[in-house]
């Protein structure tokens, strides 16, 4: 079973609607016996870094993704803000601490007198294709304000271009995620979570 983490941050029902359509069934949820029992593990998010922190820490779910993601090696995905909350750090309103398991912090958009929020089909450039062999298209829709500027290039799977490079996704060990939405970008979005969760 695939469990999306549900913190009150965003698009839990599009991602499973998006699974539904590779027929593939999951879980919207926040309990840690459910989150435990899953073979792989989903954070979406649209929204505030710091109140994203802020919910999760306070529904227990900080200690969980540890457990799983961190201990329990199990495969992660984070879509979109599930991406920067990997970081050590977000600066949207002051410092506030992220979950740290991908050396980094997340920053506003560079403004290059280019329109904020970055939002629309994108193409991005894949630097790992451990998930992106299957693409015929690399155009993918993305809706953010703020990007990932992550310390290790090798944590890198994907940028695009929006005034300057941008992460676009990273891949580490048994953890990827996507500044892009895949549950919204039409069927390569579906080939990318049919890699996932192969």
């Amino acid at each position: 079973m695939v469990a999306i983490i549900d913190y009150g941050m965003g698009n839990v029902s599009s991602v499973q609607k998006a699974l539904k359509k590779i027929g593939l069934m999951s879980n919207i949820t926040a309990d840690r016996e459910e989150i435990t029992k899953c073979t792989h593990v989903i954070l979406p998010g649209v929204g505030s870094f710091n109140q994203a922190m802020k919910n999760l820490n306070e529904r227990g779910l900080v200690d969980v993704l540890n457990e799983v993601v961190l201990e329990d090696k199990k495969p992660f995905l984070g879509i979109c803000l599930g991406m920067q909350l990997l970081a050590d750090f977000g600066l949207e309103d002051g410092e506030m601490p992220g979950l740290g398991f991908i050396k980094g912090t997340v920053k506003p958009i560079a403004n290059h007198e280019l329109p904020i929020p970055h939002m629309g089909w994108n193409e991005i450039y894949v630097k790992k294709n451990d998930f992106f062999a299957n693409i015929q298209d690399n155009n993918f829709y993305f809706v953010h304000s703020y990007c990932f500027e992550v310390e290790d290039d090798s944590d890198i799977a994907a940028t695009v271009q929006y005034g300057h490079s941008i992460t676009a996704a990273v891949q580490k060990n048994n953890i990827f995620a996507t500044q892009f939405h895949p549950e919204k970008s039409q069927s390569e979005g579906l080939e990318i979570l049919k890699s996932f969760l192969q």
